[in-house]
């Protein structure tokens, strides 16, 4: 039974209350006293509050005696706990011996406690963890790695330090927040993709982009690995993005590296994490890696052709069971993602050169997807122009309402150019002139002065790039049959008529006429 006696504020009178009660041999479990209040759990199961108030109704001050269902203290605990039990991760409070102290239902849900939710207060956080209590307790908050009841979490350490009247507070525990891989995964899965992504996400009516969509909704289902091939630009990184997010790991994280853009010994790292003290410069207390964070859901490896082989024999390993160790470390980790790939180089040249694993290839290339140039879908780039023009107008943010259109000539341009970079190069060449138009039509020379600048920046690699090694050209004539043929089929698109042909190349137009007829080239 727990009484709340109310009081004057009187000096000495909960003393007086109390004495009374020890007279009775009344078992008191807690007693908690403020001005004008005593509130007393009596354990007695006879007991009633007409007996309570024929003791002490002589006190001399007692205002009203009442029974209330909690102490003060449990009311302040139990909604504590109530807001500890609101928080999805697991929290644990621990004293300076490793002790545990509290924990919210979170941590019970983890340590199968749920039958007896005070079972785990009382037991040492060793009995969880695979290291010492002490390397928990620091005079600051630090984040870690940490394997809990077999499974390794991100973890946050905030010290309990108890205040003193000279010199630093002492260490009295700590406060530790588990996260799961898969939670802080998603932390840096939305920053790279802050948009939902689907296979109705894709522009395309094109017979081309329609049987790739087909095939990737159906390889979305099957959990399996998907290599991804195309030229740069195509798209290789939305496709990817759409098999996961029309899976069914769609709400764990998704995560992406680039290959081509890190050193092997940074790439390794990145993967597959580090343990503490690995290398130089490591953190203390190590690095989860992409596999570790993208726990539940998929990795996608682009460019994985510029992989070295040192990290190609490591991937295959992985591949082979899902198993893996941290760079530097010694515990073997279980890893529950999916792989998607993806390079725009030819894999099987490079097998044939040994620059790529053949084993490692088929553990890729279980599915596969060859997603087409822009180029083979000309009936798409209107409909992704348009696309493009209104999301660079509102980038822009143009001062009329209108979104530009393009005039027909801009149209037959843009249908009729090669586009050697794909998807992206249309899309930053349509952002450049959206950001230079004024009107509310593009005209085909805006397009025009854009593609020029472009064609007159790389215009030089790609005419080298055109000329055959010495020991493939015949002689002198059909060399320089096959420059020219080159040549005009990389101008002739970006400059449509003899007459601007010409002024480009500063030759007569006839002598485009009779060269475009002598090599078949035409719109």
């Amino acid at each position: 039974m727990r009484i709340k006696i109310q009081s004057t504020d009187r000096i000495g009178i909960s003393q007086e209350i109390l004495s009374i009660f020890a007279k009775q041999a009344w078992n008191l479990k807690a007693v908690e006293v403020s001005t004008k209040f005593t509130f007393v759990h009596i354990e007695h199961l006879t007991l009633s509050m007409k007996e309570i108030n024929q003791c002490i109704k002589s006190v001399e001050g007692i205002i009203s005696i009442k029974e209330v269902t909690l102490l003060p203290s449990e009311q302040r605990e139990n909604h504590l706990q109530t807001l500890l039990d609101r928080i999805p991760d697991p929290i644990i409070d621990i004293d300076h011996k490793g002790t545990i102290l509290a924990v919210n239902s979170a941590t019970r849900k983890l340590t199968d406690k749920n039958d007896n939710p005070k079972s785990i207060i009382g037991l040492s956080i060793e009995n969880f963890i695979d290291q010492k209590y002490v390397s928990l307790l620091n005079d600051k908050a630090n984040t870690l790695s940490l394997v809990f009841n077999g499974k390794t979490y991100l973890t946050d350490i905030t010290p309990v330090v108890a205040p003193v009247i000279i010199g630093q507070g002492q260490i009295t525990g700590a406060m530790i927040t588990l996260r799961s891989m898969t939670a802080v995964g998603r932390q840096p899965a939305f920053m790279q993709t802050p948009h939902e992504h689907s296979f109705d996400n894709i522009i395309g009516k094109s017979a081309n982009i329609l049987l790739v969509k087909a095939q990737g909704e159906r390889f979305a289902t099957l959990d399996l690995p998907v290599l991804i091939s195309g030229e740069t630009g195509t798209g290789k990184e939305l496709i990817a993005r759409a098999l996961h997010q029309s899976s069914n790991r769609a709400k764990a994280p998704f995560l992406a590296i680039n290959c081509a853009a890190l050193p092997e010994h940074l790439l390794e790292s990145e993967l597959f994490g580090y343990s503490a003290g690995a290398f130089t410069g490591a953190k203390k207390s190590g690095k989860p890696g992409l596999i570790e964070l993208a726990e539940g859901g998929s990795i996608f490896l682009d460019e994985i052709a510029e992989m070295s082989t040192y990290l190609q024999a490591k991937l295959l390993r992985f591949l082979q069971d899902f198993s893996y160790r941290r760079v530097g470390g010694t515990k073997e980790l279980h890893a529950n993602v999916r792989i998607i790939s993806a390079s725009h180089q030819n894999l099987s040249k490079l097998i044939i050169n040994k620059s790529f694993r053949e084993d490692l290839y088929y553990r890729l290339n279980v599915l596969s997807l060859a997603l087409p140039a822009l180029r083979d879908r000309r009936e798409d780039i209107i409909l992704l122009a348009n696309h493009f023009i209104e999301n660079a107008a509102k980038q822009v943010e143009q001062t009329t309402s209108i979104v530009p259109k393009l005039s027909e000539q801009a149209l037959l341009l843009l249908q009729t150019y090669q586009w050697p970079g794909n998807i992206r190069q249309l899309q930053n060449v349509l952002f450049s002139v959206v950001a230079l138009n004024t009107t509310s039509v593009i005209e085909v020379q805006a397009i025009e002065q854009v593609l020029a600048k472009y064609f007159q920046e790389t215009d030089h690699l790609q005419v080298q790039n055109t000329i055959e090694p010495p020991f493939t050209v015949i002689d002198w004539a059909s060399a320089q049959d096959d420059f020219e043929k080159s040549l005009l089929a990389q101008f002739y698109p970006l400059f449509p008529t003899t007459r601007k042909s010409a002024e480009r190349l500063k030759v007569s137009h006839n002598k485009i006429a009779m060269k475009l007829r002598k090599y078949g080239i035409h719109l």
